[in-house]
């Protein structure tokens, strides 16, 4: 018989704000009870959390398992070596709260692999979403991992092979990037045509697509596509970071219903101690403009890259809120209830709610009065398997 246990006494942000609720049954892998803990389904075990708060499981947007944030170059080529790795990513990712995150980039399918083992219940895990190779042209920013397409033939190719090893999204390279030599991220990757149809092939397999967007051409050609999320979207012109931001192009961005996703990660914190330098003020007004017209945001790091590791998404969610002038709400909403919405999760996560998958994060202290308290987990629950005991 499947156990079902109370945390009571709980302070619970349930994903849109705070709860009637101060108590949460979990049975198996489901939220089964919700309410006042006088009230608690009398068959469960109680765990008395006086003092504590809870959120829904946090979603990270934009990782790559695959990659060593140690190494300062991209792989050659996808090791077998590194499965086990990936897999001690994912452990320290749930640990850290993070129950959800979307693998935006391989070379080998592993982290389909792991997906399925996460799913299983034989590794501990957030849940994956996975687009496995991404398509890039000739040389292009990450053909490391196999996707190169030199016309649109070849890119249905690279994507009906994505399709064959089942993903749940395709992930585009739009522009270029810093990672691959010889890439530039000002430099837009596909002509209009190529990826109008890449978008349409996908969504006609009722697959979302991922685009890597950093110069304003990209994001521009790939807002008209109608991709589903813009990553980075950084606005890149001759003058660097967020040097180039358009209206207009927000304004098919937001008329097109495409997710921002900009991969803010903890180092940031480097613009806001900056004294110098105008490109944190060039970051915050795109942010701020974007956010003033409505166009919706959702956590991200790009775990994985050089210095960014996989289970900082939490501290990395502290300086996301700081340098877009977020309220802590909103802060918590883009790495839950809108995160979820994005990734079309909302049905099962993102919320903490009778019937909703146990993604349960308990902290010590209150993240609506103090965003730093996410870093503080003491209990993590993924699907209603523990990821952290407290």
């Amino acid at each position: 018989m499947t156990e079902s246990i109370t945390y009571s006494g709980l302070k619970i942000w349930d994903g849109t704000g705070i709860a009637q609720a101060n108590a949460i049954t979990v049975t198996g892998t489901k939220i089964t009870w919700m309410g006042d803990k006088a009230n608690a389904p009398r068959e469960a075990r109680e765990i008395n959390c006086d003092g504590l708060s809870a959120i829904p499981g946090l979603i990270d947007a934009h990782v790559h398992l695959e990659l060593n944030p140690d190494e300062s170059k991209p792989p050659q080529r996808t090791e077998a070596h590194v499965v086990p790795l990936m897999a001690e990513r994912a452990r320290k990712m749930a640990k850290a709260g993070i129950t959800t995150a979307r693998d935006l980039g391989g070379g080998a399918w592993y982290e389909l692999s792991l997906r399925d083992a996460i799913h299983r219940g034989e590794v501990t895990g957030p849940r994956l979403v996975c687009s496995g190779q991404p398509i890039t042209c000739p040389q292009g920013h990450c053909h490391f991992w196999g996707g190169e397409a030199a016309n649109l033939e070849e890119a249905k190719a690279v994507l009906a092979r994505q399709v064959d090893h089942n993903v749940d999204l395709i992930k585009v390279m739009a522009t270029g990037g810093r990672l691959t030599a010889g890439s530039e991220p000002t430099d837009a990757q596909f002509s209009q045509p190529i990826l109008d149809e890449i978008v349409a092939t996908a969504h006609n397999l009722n697959l979302p697509v991922a685009a890597h967007c950093h110069g304003t051409e990209g994001i521009h050609r790939a807002a008209l596509a109608g991709v589903d999320t813009i990553e980075h979207c950084s606005w890149v012109g001759s003058e660097g970071w967020a040097s180039d931001y358009q209206d207009d192009v927000a304004q098919i961005i937001l008329d097109n219903g495409v997710w921002v996703s900009p991969t803010v990660n903890k180092g940031w914190q480097r613009m806001l101690d900056s004294k110098t330098g105008n490109v944190l003020t060039r970051v915050r007004a795109a942010y701020r403009q974007m956010l003033n017209m409505g166009i919706p945001m959702l956590a991200s790091t790009d775990a994985g890259i050089p210095g960014v590791y996989h289970e900082e998404l939490p501290a990395a969610l502290v300086v996301f809120g700081k340098i877009a002038e977020l309220s802590n709400d909103q802060a918590l909403r883009s790495a839950t209830s809108d995160a979820a919405r994005a990734l079309r999760l909302d049905h099962k996560t993102g919320h903490l709610k009778v019937g909703h998958d146990a993604d349960l994060v308990i902290l010590d202290g209150d993240p609506i009065s103090n965003l730093d308290a996410i870093t503080k987990p003491v209990h993590v629950l993924a699907r209603g398997a523990t990821a952290l005991a407290g």
